[in-house]
């Protein structure tokens, strides 16, 4: 019955003194981990460039509407989303959000003029526009600026973690031609 036991000592002494094939053990043990590592750089790299592409995207929509010098309505809006989606390679799940608001020196407070929305997100209301004084910039009594908010769905090309989540953009443009922009109602 001993000899079962020592005879298992002895193949551990064996295997611990053995050289040979260390290098096939050792990349057994690491090419997974490299691997994970190099799906993780490009998971997070395309992130970031999908980050990248949404925020150029809504800067462009900021900026086309801050030229406007006539009314907008449904029929350019729904213009602005599809050009999002497609600049943002975005599917049906992007949002955007266009806001009008100006600053209330006396009540120290922004004002909603009005706001419109693609997809599925809520027009902000006037008490929604007042509680964001701590996002919106300083701009000076009665100044409009024009807030254009973005969100897209991104999904990871390799499930490494969690990675899927909607990307936000907030985006602030003063009307550049005329004082301000207007909805046509």
């Amino acid at each position: 019955m001993m000899i079962l036991p020592n005879a298992i000592k002895g193949f551990f002494r064996r295997f611990r003194k053995e050289t040979r094939a260390t290098v096939a053990v050792e990349a057994v043990i690491i090419l997974p981990i490299l691997f994970w590592a190099y799906m993780a750089m490009f998971v997070f790299f395309d992130a970031f460039r999908q980050t990248s592409i949404n925020q150029k995207a809504a800067f462009t929509i900021g900026d086309m509407l801050s030229r406007e010098t006539t009314a907008i309505n449904n029929d350019y809006l729904d213009g602005l989303d599809n050009m999002f989606k497609f600049l943002a390679r975005s599917d049906d799940t992007a949002r955007l959000r266009v806001t009008v608001v100006r600053w209330h020196e006396k009540s120290e407070k922004f004002r909603r003029d009005w706001s419109q929305t693609r997809g599925d997100v809520d027009a902000l209301t006037a008490s929604n526009v007042a509680d964001m004084t701590d996002v919106l910039p300083v701009v000076p009594d009665g100044e409009r600026i024009i807030l254009v908010e973005t969100w897209s769905h991104y999904r990871a090309p390799f499930n490494i973690g969690p990675l899927s989540q909607d990307l936000h953009n907030r985006v602030f443009t003063r009307p550049r031609f005329a004082p301000k922009l207007v909805w046509e109602s």
